[in-house]
C-alpha cells in the first residue's frame, strides 16, 4: 500500500486494527516512560549536576509544560503534514532529545533538552489516540481505549524498574539511553503500519492565540518553580512573570471569543459533559505524577533506600494502573461516573495514608499505597475520556482531543510545583520552630538517657541534634504534600454529580 494513499477504515481487517492499535500503544508507552523514568533518577540528577530540590523538580515539570503547550498544535500539524508524517518526525525529534538528554553537564541543560523531548512527544499520545477512534467502530471504542491505554500504563512499570537498576549499575544518564530501543521499535510501527485517512491540509493557524496561550502557561509554571526560592510577590522577577501569565491569557480568551478561527473554539464549552470533561481531567492530572514525583527524593533523602528498590516501589503504580484498565475493559457498559468516583475515592484514601507516614516508614507502606494510587488512576482514565467526548460533536473531536490533553498536563504540571514548593517551605518553618527547643535551658537536654548524643555544648552534639530536626521537618513537608494529595482528591469528587447521565441507546 502506498504511504500517501487515502484508506477507508470500514476496509481494514481485524488484524490490520490489532497492528495498528499495537503500534499506537508502543507510542503512547514513549511518553509515559519519559515522566517516570526521570523520576526514580531525581535524587541522582540532583547530586550529579549540584541543583537544589526545587531546581531538579524542572526536569519533571517543564517537560510537562513542554508537552501541555505543544500539544494544543497535535490538530494543526497533523493537518498539515498527515498522522503518518507527524508521528514519524515527532518519534525521530523524541529519540533525539532523549539522546541530548544523556549527554547534559547541567540542570539548565537537562530542562532544555527537557523541553525539546516533551515538545517533540506532546503530539503522541492525542494523535494515536485520534487514529485509534477512527479505526474501531464506535461500539468498540470502550474495548479498545482500554488497550489503548496500556501504553500509559506498561511505561509506568518498565521505566522505573529498568531504570532503577540502570541508574545503580551505571549512572542516572542511561535511564535516557535506554529509551532509544523504543522509540526504534515505534518508528518501525509507524512506518509499517500507520496510513493517512485523507490528504494533508494546509490549513491556517492562529498564531496569535496560540503564543498568547503558550506564554501563558510558561510564565505561570516559570512562577510556581521559582517562587518559593525567590520569594514569591516579594520578588520583581515573580511579578514579572505573574503579570505577563495574567496579560496573555486575557489575550487568548478575549481573542478566542472575538476572532473568526480561533485557536481553540470556545464553542465546545457549550456541551455540558466536556465541560465537565475538562475540570475533572485537570484534577485528575493533579492527582497523576505527584506521588512519584516526591516519593523518590524522601526515599533515598530520608530513608537511605538505593536507586533499584525505589524503582521496584514507583513500579507498584504501574501495576495497579494495569490492574485498573483491566477492570474497565471488562465493565464497559457500567455506568462511567461509577468508577470515575471510585477512582477519585481510591486517590483520597491512598493520600490519606501516604499523610500517616512517619520517618521509619518501610517499603511495605509505600508500595500498596502507590498500588492503590495507582489502581485509582486506571479506573478514571477510561470512563473519563468516555464523559468528555460521549456527547461532543465530531467535528470538534480534534480541539477537544488537544484541550483535554492540554489541561491534563497543565494539571500535573501546577500540582507538582506547588507540591515541591509545600515541601520545602513548610520543612523550613518547622526546622524554625523546633530549633527554638534547642537551648541550654531545656531540661530534657539534660537527662543522659533522653538527650543521647545531643548536647547542646559541643560542636558535635549541636550538628546531631541540627541533622535529627532537618530529617523530621523534612519528613513534616512532605507530610504536608501527601495532605494536599488527598483534599485536592476530596474537592475534585463532587464534580461527578455535574455529568450528565448518557442515554441508553
Amino acid at each position: 500500500m502506498n504511504a500517501q494513499a487515502n484508506f477507508d477504515p470500514a476496509d481494514l481487517t481485524p488484524g490490520q486494527r490489532a497492528a495498528i492499535l499495537l503500534t499506537l500503544t508502543m507510542v503512547t508507552m514513549l511518553y509515559a516512560m519519559t515522566v517516570t523514568i526521570a523520576n526514580v533518577a531525581l535524587p541522582r540528577m540532583q547530586g550529579s549536576l549540584s541543583a537544589t530540590q526545587d531546581q531538579i523538580a524542572w526536569v519533571v515539570t517543564f517537560n510537562i509544560v513542554a508537552t501541555a503547550a505543544a500539544t494544543p498544535l497535535a490538530g494543526w500539524m497533523a493537518a498539515r503534514l498527515g498522522r503518518r508524517k507527524l508521528m514519524i518526525y515527532a518519534v525521530i525529534l523524541f529519540a533525539i532529545a532523549s539522546l541530548l538528554c544523556g549527554t547534559a553537564n547541567s540542570v539548565e541543560e537537562l530542562v532544555f533538552y527537557r523541553i525539546i523531548q516533551g515538545a517533540s512527544g506532546a503530539p503522541l499520545v492525542p494523535v494515536s489516540q485520534a487514529i485509534v477512534v477512527d479505526t474501531y467502530p464506535k461500539e468498540k471504542h470502550g474495548s479498545a481505549t482500554a488497550f489503548f491505554g496500556i501504553g500509559v500504563m506498561l511505561g509506568p512499570i518498565i521505566a522505573p524498574t529498568l531504570g532503577g537498576y540502570i541508574t545503580e549499575a551505571y549512572s542516572w544518564r542511561w535511564v535516557f539511553y535506554m529509551i532509544l530501543p523504543f522509540t526504534f521499535v515505534s518508528l518501525v510501527g509507524v512506518l509499517a503500519f500507520i496510513r493517512d485517512r485523507n490528504q494533508p491540509n494546509k490549513i491556517a493557524l492562529d498564531w496569535t492565540g496560540f503564543l498568547a496561550l503558550a506564554v501563558a502557561i510558561a510564565s505561570f509554571q516559570l512562577m510556581l518553580d521559582r517562587g518559593e526560592r525567590a520569594g514569591w510577590f516579594t520578588s520583581t522577577e515573580i511579578i514579572i512573570e505573574a503579570v505577563a501569565a495574567a496579560v496573555a491569557l486575557y489575550v487568548f480568551i478575549v481573542h478566542s471569543l472575538t476572532a473568526e478561527k480561533p485557536f481553540l473554539r470556545p464553542v465546545m464549552l457549550l456541551d455540558r459533559n466536556f465541560a465537565v470533561g475538562l475540570l475533572i481531567v485537570l484534577a485528575f492530572g493533579m492527582l497523576n505524577f505527584t506521588p512519584i514525583t516526591i516519593l523518590p527524593s524522601l526515599l533515598q533523602q530520608l530513608r537511605g533506600y538505593p536507586d533499584s528498590v525505589i524503582g521496584w516501589v514507583l513500579s507498584a503504580r504501574g501495576v495497579g494502573t494495569l490492574i485498573g484498565f483491566m477492570i474497565m475493559a471488562f465493565a464497559g457498559k457500567i455506568d462511567p461516573r461509577y468508577p470515575l468516583t471510585i477512582g477519585f475515592l481510591l486517590q483520597v484514601i491512598a493520600g490519606y495514608s501516604m499523610w500517616q507516614f512517619d520517618i521509619n516508614l518501610t517499603i511495605i507502606d509505600v508500595v500498596w499505597t502507590t498500588w492503590l494510587q495507582g489502581l485509582g488512576v486506571g479506573l478514571m482514565w477510561v470512563p473519563l475520556s468516555l464523559i468528555a467526548f460521549s456527547t461532543l460533536n465530531p467535528m470538534y473531536v480534534p480541539d477537544g482531543m488537544a484541550l483535554f490533553h492540554l489541561l491534563r498536563n497543565i494539571g500535573s504540571s501546577i500540582h507538582i510545583s506547588l507540591s515541591i514548593a509545600l515541601v520545602i517551605h513548610t520543612s523550613r518553618v518547622n526546622y524554625a520552630v523546633m530549633t527554638e527547643q534547642v537551648t541550654s535551658f531545656n531540661k530534657n537536654f539534660q537527662i543522659p538517657s533522653v538527650a543521647g548524643i545531643w548536647n547542646t555544648e559541643t560542636a558535635q552534639g549541636l550538628a546531631a541534634i541540627s541533622g535529627e530536626i532537618n530529617r523530621q521537618a523534612t519528613m513534616i513537608g512532605y507530610l504536608n504534600s501527601f495532605a494536599f494529595f488527598a483534599a485536592t482528591a476530596a474537592i475534585a469528587m463532587p464534580l461527578m454529580l455535574l455529568i450528565k447521565k448518557r442515554k441508553n441507546t
